[in-house]
């Protein structure tokens, strides 16, 4: 069964947007997605029905209190967490990514050693090095391969021994779209006691999350990036969790997850994660039925978010190809990244790439012209440029359709950057 993409588009208004007679063409997703219908009636209906701090004993307070429980559950189904107590919402990713730093470098003392790598966004680098500053920690630097876009194993093992604490690794690259061994790294990296935090913001909207099947300690996403409200989310272990000391005022109470919440949450925002989730249940109820089999071994809502996520997947595998097979026909274009029509699994559909001669400043500003939205230069992957030799040419021009995209609106850009000179 394949997405219906007219009725996909139809819950999303913005995608009905004309500029100066253009219609908008959301290419940006990897930097935020769009949201649907269900995100924007359940922030309004929580601002005017809910909108209350919570613990109170009053109606607007336990309703409030009733959505945020609710939001908790359903990011643990998300992600397969085994509680919703494991769940930790906050403004963003980088900043649930520094505050957790701080806990874990309460752990770890001068000669220990931590790996960071040269894929991963900067939100999952800066943090861990200031981190290690702080607490006199050595850093590691994992690389990937600049032919394969892929870490070597061999290298991780290379530099894997008992000192090392921590990895932090992506799940999928939001600059060079390349998915991770995850699971894999995460057994390589227990085998000699160190921790392991994964970044999924980038791999998320595409797939799939299951964190008892990764193994991974700790993992952060950001709602809008699948189709929600800004709003971020960090799951970890809960006897890591337990341990950990929280910074947190006085009176906050030391229960999962509140201990982590500090201060006044949106509660708004956890309202609208949870339309995107019931978005995302909603694919698998519609166009799931061929997946249902793989995710038996859930139930209810839980099945059918997994059941749509694989359904994505399989979508956005064809805009993949079809992205990677238009722009390797334009002369001058060099995509960074994986582009084996055999090899798309390893990769998300965003695809970034280089043309002869033109900066990617002039493409994106082009493309903006004819209201096509893409970034250009780091995008925040800060080491991923580097790594790349990119810095002083201005990064790289990065596309990144996500399913509610159609092969027109590629073919649309295509034709723009095939004729920019």
């Amino acid at each position: 069964m394949t997405l219906d993409i007219q009725k996909i588009r139809e819950q999303f208004p913005a995608l009905t947007i004309f500029d100066a007679g253009k219609p908008r063409v959301y290419l940006d997703n990897p930097a935020g997605t769009q949201v649907p219908q269900r995100v924007i009636k359940r922030i309004s209906d929580y601002l005017v029905n809910c909108n209350a701090n919570s613990g109170g004993l009053f109606q607007t307070s336990r309703a409030s209190d009733e959505i945020k429980s609710e939001a908790h559950q359903a990011m643990a189904e998300f992600l397969n967490a085994p509680s919703s107590d494991e769940i930790i919402f906050g403004p963003n990713m980088t900043t649930l990514t520094y505050s957790i730093s701080r806990s874990i470098g309460r752990w770890l003392k001068p000669g220990d050693q931590i790996i960071l790598t040269k894929m991963d966004h900067d939100a999952n680098v800066s943090p861990w090095m200031q981190m290690a500053e702080d607490c006199g920690v050595e850093i590691k630097w994992l690389p990937f391969n600049r032919e394969t876009y892929q870490y070597e194993l061999q290298e991780l093992a290379n530099l894997l021994d008992g000192r090392v604490k921590l990895i932090a690794v992506n799940y999928a690259s939001n600059a060079i779209g390349t998915i991770n061994e995850v699971k894999t790294i995460t057994k390589m990296a227990h085998d000699v006691g160190s921790l392991v935090f994964v970044d999924a913001v980038q791999y998320a909207p595409h797939g799939s999350t299951d964190v008892q099947d990764l193994g991974c300690d700790f993992l952060a996403c950001s709602a809008y990036k699948f189709f929600g409200p800004h709003q971020g989310i960090l799951w970890g272990k809960r006897e890591l969790l337990e341990k950990l000391e929280a910074y947190r005022v006085r009176p906050a109470g030391d229960d999962l997850p509140s201990k982590f919440e500090s201060g006044t949450q949106s509660y708004e925002g956890q309202a609208g994660t949870l339309g995107a989730l019931e978005y995302l249940a909603w694919i698998g109820e519609t166009a799931g039925a061929d997946y249902l089999d793989h995710f038996s071994h859930f139930s209810g809502r839980q099945q059918l978010l997994h059941a749509g996520m694989a359904a994505i997947k399989t979508s956005e595998k064809q805009l993949s190809a079809h992205l990677i097979n238009g722009l390797q026909q334009i002369p001058g274009v060099k995509i960074h990244g994986i582009t084996n029509a055999e090899s798309l699994d390893l990769r998300v559909p965003t695809v970034s790439f280089t043309k002869d001669k033109v900066s990617p400043k002039k493409i994106a500003e082009r493309l903006a012209e004819e209201n096509i939205f893409v970034w250009d230069g780091h995008y925040y992957a800060v080491e991923v440029i580097k790594h790349l030799g990119l810095t002083e040419k201005g990064g790289m021009v990065r596309v990144g359709p996500v399913h509610y995209n159609t092969s027109a609106e590629l073919d649309h850009l295509l034709a723009v950057v095939s004729d920019i000179k």
